[in-house]
């Protein structure tokens, strides 16, 4: 069997195996938003924490429990790490320092996960599982609360109310990810990822010195970082690492995780709004773009010249020989398109062209599916935009699932989708403008431009990934690419929250022969059009300055 045949069977059974779980994660995830039932241990939290699960907010409330509660995990973290010398089970690691600690507390509470530390060098047990996987838990969460308070802002009419965001943070946990997190670590025990506590062990000679690696609770934290689209790997390695991720079939495994959620958010979205052909458009555009980007990258990796490529069947360069061009290639897509940023190859090795398309997956705001939650309602916000220009074409006020989309919602979208490219061209543009950031690159030319556009471009998104010739542990970067990722985590959702109360306090305006119907698949197609054109408009000067430009001239 060819490499290029076993690459699309793995794209079949991937779609399969999505598809499968479409319906049931789907529906269940909108009973869940939509129960007024609280369970025992969901009631202990809510007391711990003095909050009154069933009281009503208005989003400024939402959007001032979301920033508390994130505030203080960023404190949290940062305290937990600073200590890490004189806490159990550190494995004799020292404190880390103030300006990566505030970077890794501000990446894995945003769902960024960039880490600029190799793991299993710097960080023990302790902050490991007690810290970045919690974090990997609660984070996933808040995504997924907010996304489902912009829902219930289409859903409901003459009302500010988008329902609880201490209720929707403890459900996303406990009822969506804890349990589906239990059964997926259980399988990837079975595939070989390691789960212990086990100390720095020495395993052997390399090139004439000792080699030690130390264990870890490895396949409860690789589950979630995957489901919970976070991406920071126990290991510096991340998912390329046979500790975490040893068999094609894991890793076809992990890249469902991924997607999971994400995908199935469509069907929850239809649910929640009493039309699951609107779900169903959401799903064609974001699937439309998920296999468009995934074809343009196996075709980029397989038909690359040059002996080398052709002896090993295409671009291996920086790639598991386990995973191959096909299984890294998907892997690299999924992770892109998603706000994962896990790695099971090196992005930077890929071809111009190829990391460009890795590049451009997070340029256009991760919504094909994108991140828990955050795909959703990015997605969302490209609809209202659509929606917008289509008005304008024929001359008539935009309208969304029976909302009009007035000034102040155009605005409040404009908002959403300017600022994360503003972040990622000015941080970009300050680091190759000041003199020492340049000493990080570790190339010349199109590509070295091209790993710092990368960097920005991941933090600024909530990706996390790398193209692994940047060293990014200095105090600019560390400190730049940590601001990049909470305000590019947090003002989208405070733009985000801020329409869904205007909308909530709407009343529906019926549907007339004039109403542009967008559950057809001549809408799915203007908002494919839409999200490229937009993404194409903002970022092709410096695309070219890059990916572009390496890739021509190669």
């Amino acid at each position: 069997m060819s490499p290029v045949t076993a690459g699309v069977l793995q794209l079949l059974a991937l779609i399969a195996a999505l598809a499968l779980a479409y319906r049931p994660l789907g529906d269940y995830m909108a009973r869940v938003y939509s129960s007024e039932k609280h369970y025992r241990p969901e009631k202990w939290l809510y007391k711990a924490i003095g909050a009154n699960p069933s009281a009503e907010m208005r989003w400024p409330a939402y959007l001032r429990g979301v920033l508390a509660f994130s505030a203080v995990s960023v404190l949290f973290l940062y305290a937990l790490q600073r200590l890490q010398g004189s806490l159990p089970g550190s494995l004799g690691f020292v404190s880390i320092d103030p300006d990566q600690a505030f970077n890794t507390a501000a990446s894995f509470v945003a769902n960024t996960n960039w880490q600029s530390y190799a793991g299993e060098q710097a960080m023990g047990h302790v902050v490991q599982t007690g810290g970045l996987a919690v974090q990997n838990f609660v984070s996933a969460a808040v995504g997924m609360a907010v996304a489902v308070a912009l829902v219930r802002g289409f859903a409901r009419s003459r009302t500010g109310e988008l329902g609880n965001f201490w209720s929707d943070l403890v459900r996303g946990t406990v009822r969506i990810l804890l349990p589906i997190s239990v059964i997926g670590a259980l399988i990837l025990v079975a595939c070989g990822v390691i789960q212990n506590f086990a100390g720095i062990h020495e395993v052997g000679r390399f090139l004439g010195g000792t080699q030690q690696w130390n264990g870890g609770a490895v396949a409860s934290q690789e589950v979630i970082k995957e489901l919970g689209t976070n991406g920071g790997g126990y290991f510096n390695a991340n998912s390329a690492h046979p500790f975490e991720n040893p068999t094609p079939f894991s890793n076809l495994f992990e890249i469902f995780l991924i997607l999971v959620i994400p995908f199935a958010l469509t069907r929850t979205f239809g649910r929640m709004v009493g039309n699951l052909r609107q779900g169903y458009a959401i799903l064609a555009t974001m699937a439309t773009i998920w296999l468009g980007f995934t074809a343009l990258m196996m075709w980029t990796e397989f038909a690359h010249h040059g002996p080398a490529f052709d002896i090993a069947g295409g671009a291996m360069e920086g790639k598991e020989t386990r995973f191959g061009v096909a299984g890294s290639s998907i892997f690299a897509v999924a992770t892109t398109l998603t706000s994962t940023g896990a790695v099971n190859s090196f992005h930077s090795s890929y071809t111009g062209f190829g990391g460009g398309i890795a590049m451009l997956g997070m340029q256009l705001g991760e919504i094909a599916p994108g991140g828990v939650g955050s795909g959703l309602y990015g997605m969302l916000i490209m609809a209202i935009i659509a929606v917008f220009i289509a008005g304008l074409m024929v001359g008539r006020t935009p309208e969304y699932l029976g909302k009009k989309i007035g000034t102040r919602q155009i605005k409040l979208a404009a908002c959403y989708i300017l600022i994360t490219p503003a972040l990622v061209l000015c941080f970009t543009a300050a680091a190759m403008a000041l003199p020492t950031p340049g000493n990080s690159m570790a190339n010349p030319g199109a590509h070295g431009f091209s790993e710092i556009l990368y960097a920005y471009t991941s933090g600024a998104n909530n990706n996390g990934s790398a193209f692994a010739g940047l060293n990014a542990d200095t105090q600019w970067f560390n400190s730049t690419i940590g601001i990049a990722m909470l305000l590019g985590r947090f003002l989208p959702i405070v733009f985000v929250l801020a329409l869904a109360g205007s909308l909530a306090e709407q009343q529906p305006v019926p549907e007339t022969a004039g109403t542009l119907r967008t559950d057809k698949p001549l809408y799915a197609g203007l908002l494919v059009g839409t999200i490229v054109i937009i993404t194409g408009l903002t970022y092709f000067p410096a695309l070219a300055l890059g990916p572009l430009a390496e890739g021509l001239a190669s």
